[in-house]
C-alpha cells in the first residue's frame, strides 16, 4: 500500500532569471530555512548537477536526517534533487524558473514523496507531513522573493554583481 503525495506552489518574483535559480541553489538560504545543516557532501555555497548533500537536525520534535542528490540540473530553468538517504520511502522536489512577459519570473516547486509504513505512513503523511512542507514551501518562496527583490541577495550571490560577472557558478558547471 503506497500512496504519492504531490504538492505544488508558485510565486512571482521581481529580479532576473539566474539570480532567482542561483540563490534556489544557495545551501545558505535553505539551511537558515530549514533549520537543518549541511554535514556531509556539499557543505557550503551552491548545488550544482551530480552534488550529494547530507542534511541533519531537527524537524517536528524529532532528529532528522536526509540526504539530497542533485540528480537533474538545467540552468537557469530547471534543477530536481532527490532523497538517497532518509525517512521517506521516496522524495523529489523539482524546481522550475520561467520568465513572465510582465518582468517576473516564476518560481514553481512540486514535491513528491511516499511515506514507508503503509497505512500508517499515509496517514502521518496526510496529517503531519502534507501541512508541514506546504508550509516549509510557503516561507522559503517568501524569503527567496525578499532576498532576490532586495539587495540582500549579494550576501548569498557575490560573484554575481553584475551582468558582465564572469566565472558564475552557472558557467563553472557548464565547463565542469
Amino acid at each position: 500500500m503506497t500512496r504519492t503525495f504531490t504538492l505544488h506552489d508558485e510565486i512571482a518574483v521581481r529580479a532576473p532569471l539566474e539570480r532567482c535559480f542561483l540563490l534556489s541553489t544557495s545551501l545558505a538560504i535553505v539551511e537558515r530555512e530549514l533549520g537543518m545543516h549541511p554535514v556531509r557532501g556539499r557543505t557550503s555555497g551552491l548545488v550544482v548537477g551530480g552534488d550529494t548533500v547530507l542534511w541533519k537536525g531537527w524537524q517536528l520534535g524529532m532528529p532528522q536526517f536526509h540526504e539530497s542528490l542533485i540528480e537533474s540540473f538545467e540552468p537557469p530553468r530547471f534543477f530536481r534533487d532527490r532523497m538517497i538517504a532518509g525517512r521517506f520511502a521516496s522524495f523529489e522536489h523539482d524546481h522550475r524558473f520561467n520568465e513572465r512577459g510582465d518582468g517576473t519570473v516564476a518560481l514553481s516547486d512540486e514535491i513528491r514523496f511516499t511515506m514507508p509504513l503503509g497505512w500508517l505512513g499515509i496517514l502521518v503523511g496526510r496529517m503531519i507531513l502534507v501541512p508541514h512542507i506546504r508550509g516549509l514551501m510557503k516561507r522559503r518562496f517568501r524569503l527567496l522573493r525578499r532576498i532576490a527583490e532586495s539587495e540582500e541577495w549579494r550576501r548569498y550571490l557575490p560573484d554575481i554583481d553584475s551582468p558582465k560577472a564572469s566565472n558564475t557558478p552557472l558557467e563553472r558547471d557548464a565547463t565542469g
